[in-house]
C-alpha cells in the first residue's frame, strides 16, 4: 500500500496549480524545490536543490499554487529511496523510478488572459538603487518587487488610486503608517515600505506568491474570507499581470525563468 496514499498523490501533484477538484484530506508538508531555474515538488528536501517547505491546510477551499505561472504542462511523479525512506518527487533524480504521469494547470500567462491589459516592457532604469536596497534588506526578490511596482503604479511616484493608495508601491495610508513610511510619495520610502509589507505577506502565506500578491491587492481579510484568491475580476487580473511581469523582469535581469523540472 502506498503511504498516505502517496501523500494523496503528492497532495494531488502539489495542488495542480490550485485548480484541481480532488479534496485534500489531511495536512501535508510539500517541498517546493528549485535547481538551475527548474521547479519540482517533493515529499522531502531534494539534495542539490533549494527547497522550501509548505504546509497545506486541511479542507482548503482553494489550494495554494506552489508551481508558478507555467500554464498547462505534463510531467512524471517519481519514487526513490532517500535516507532509508521512500520519497516522491517530480524531479528525476538518480535512483528514481517512474510512479505516475500527471497534468497540471497553473495560472495562465498573458496570451490566455484577456484581462491583463497593457503590460509593457521591463523598466530597469526606474529606481534601481532603491529596489536593490529593498531586496537586500528584506530578502524579497528584486524582480518580484519591480513587477508589483510596475503593475501598481507604472513606477509613478505621485500616483494616487481611487481607493487612496499612494506612490510607487501604492501603499494605503494605514499600511504606510504601519511601516513608518513618513512620505509615501518618496520612491525610496514607498519601495522600502512595500518590500517590508510583501515580506510579511510572504511569511503569512508560507511563501505562496499567489496568495501574497492577492492580499497585496485585495487585503488579507478578503483572502481569509474566500480562503484563497478572492473572486474579484480586478484581483485575478492583477495576480496574472504581476506573474507575467515577474517572468519578464527575471529574464531582463539575467535570471533564469523558472520551468518545471524534466
Amino acid at each position: 500500500m502506498v503511504p498516505n496514499p502517496l501523500l494523496h498523490a503528492l497532495t494531488v501533484i502539489a495542488l495542480c496549480g490550485g485548480l484541481c477538484a480532488a479534496p485534500v484530506l489531511h495536512a501535508r508538508t510539500i517541498y517546493r524545490c528549485v535547481r538551475d531555474g527548474t521547479v519540482s515538488m517533493s515529499t522531502a528536501p531534494e539534495p542539490g536543490s533549494r527547497c522550501q517547505a509548505h504546509q497545506v491546510e486541511d479542507n482548503a477551499v482553494q489550494a495554494p499554487n506552489l508551481w508558478g505561472n507555467f500554464g498547462v504542462f505534463s510531467g512524471t511523479l517519481y519514487e526513490r529511496e532517500q535516507d532509508g525512506v521512500t520519497v516522491y518527487s517530480t524531479r528525476n533524480l538518480p535512483g528514481s523510478r517512474p510512479y505516475l504521469r500527471f497534468t497540471v494547470n497553473t495560472p495562465p500567462g498573458e496570451p490566455a488572459h484577456p484581462g491583463l491589459g497593457h503590460v509593457g516592457k521591463p523598466q530597469l532604469d526606474r529606481y534601481p538603487k532603491a529596489f536593490r536596497a529593498a531586496a537586500k534588506k528584506t530578502g524579497v526578490e528584486d524582480a518580484w518587487l519591480r513587477a508589483i511596482a510596475h503593475a501598481e503604479s507604472g513606477f509613478e511616484p505621485r500616483a494616487v488610486s481611487s481607493k487612496g493608495a499612494l506612490g510607487v508601491m501604492q501603499l494605503l495610508p494605514e499600511v504606510a503608517t504601519e511601516y513608518g513610511v513618513a512620505d509615501p510619495f518618496s520612491p525610496e520610502q514607498s519601495i522600502d515600505g512595500g518590500a517590508r509589507h510583501m515580506r510579511w505577506l510572504l511569511a503569512r502565506y508560507h511563501g505562496d506568491r499567489t496568495l501574497a500578491v492577492a492580499a497585496y491587492n485585495a487585503g488579507v481579510g478578503a483572502v481569509a474570507r474566500y480562503n484563497g484568491v478572492p473572486p474579484y475580476a480586478e484581483t485575478r487580473e492583477y495576480v496574472a499581470k504581476v506573474f507575467t511581469l515577474y517572468a519578464r523582469y527575471r529574464q531582463a535581469m539575467g535570471n533564469p525563468v523558472e520551468r518545471p523540472a524534466p
